[in-house]
């Protein structure tokens, strides 16, 4: 173990000034990685499906006072939306809707920009660090003719950096890609559940024909 960490500083170290940024790049996509897992964990523990059907269950019947009561204190984000939706609808259904589902969206796709930018910043800093280290190859060769080790390093220096840049980049669009396709799908569950608290309401509305049960 401490063999293979002295082989990674001294590669550190080989790739040249340009790795210092990309550690910095590498450590705040670790971060926000692991703040995403926590969060996306303790998402799956706070669902509550049985709830949800207990809510549909209050709207079917046509007792929205029971359905609100049923997703009141909900740890569940689409229960929570039905919710709020239930406490503002007579304002705007629509308007209560897009509110509070765009809350619970906002807190699920929390860091993906930041993904994103890192994303395209840890190649961008491989580049760099391969145009410094051809550079210093070029100075090496005018400043001393061809002294093969200075030659060597700059190449060394340059293919570092990229392998660093695209290896961070592959790194984190995994998990933007996992924890884009958890929003969506979340997304979808909220949007799934607003048409069907809609399309209940409105039924619930309507005035019952004569002989019709209750």
């Amino acid at each position: 173990m401490p063999m293979i960490a002295n082989v990674v500083i001294d590669q550190f170290h080989k790739g040249g000034p340009i790795m210092w940024p990309m550690l910095v790049v590498m450590i705040t996509a670790v971060a926000v990685i692991l703040d995403r897992i926590i969060w996306w964990t303790a998402h799956a523990a706070h669902r509550e499906p049985a709830k949800l059907e207990e809510v549909y269950g209050a709207l079917e019947e046509g007792n929205i006072s029971a359905a609100s009561a049923a997703a009141k204190d909900a740890r569940d984000p689409v229960v929570k939306v039905l919710w709020h939706a239930l406490n503002h609808h007579h304002a705007s259904l629509e308007g209560a809707l897009t509110v509070a589902s765009g809350a619970e969206l906002q807190k699920a796709g929390r860091f993906l920009v930041a993904m994103d930018t890192l994303i395209t910043i840890a190649p961008l800093l491989g580049l760099m660090g391969t145009v410094l280290g051809i550079m210093h190859s070029f100075n090496a060769v005018g400043e001393s003719g061809l002294e093969v080790s200075k030659v060597s390093g700059g190449i060394g220096e340059a293919l570092i950096a990229t392998a660093c840049g695209l290896g961070v980049a592959v790194f984190v669009v995994l998990f933007y890609n996992y924890f884009g396709a958890l929003v969506t799908k979340l997304q979808f569950e909220i949007e799934t559940a607003a048409n069907n608290l809609e399309i209940m309401l409105k039924t619930s509305k309507k005035p019952r024909a004569k002989g019709q049960p209750e």
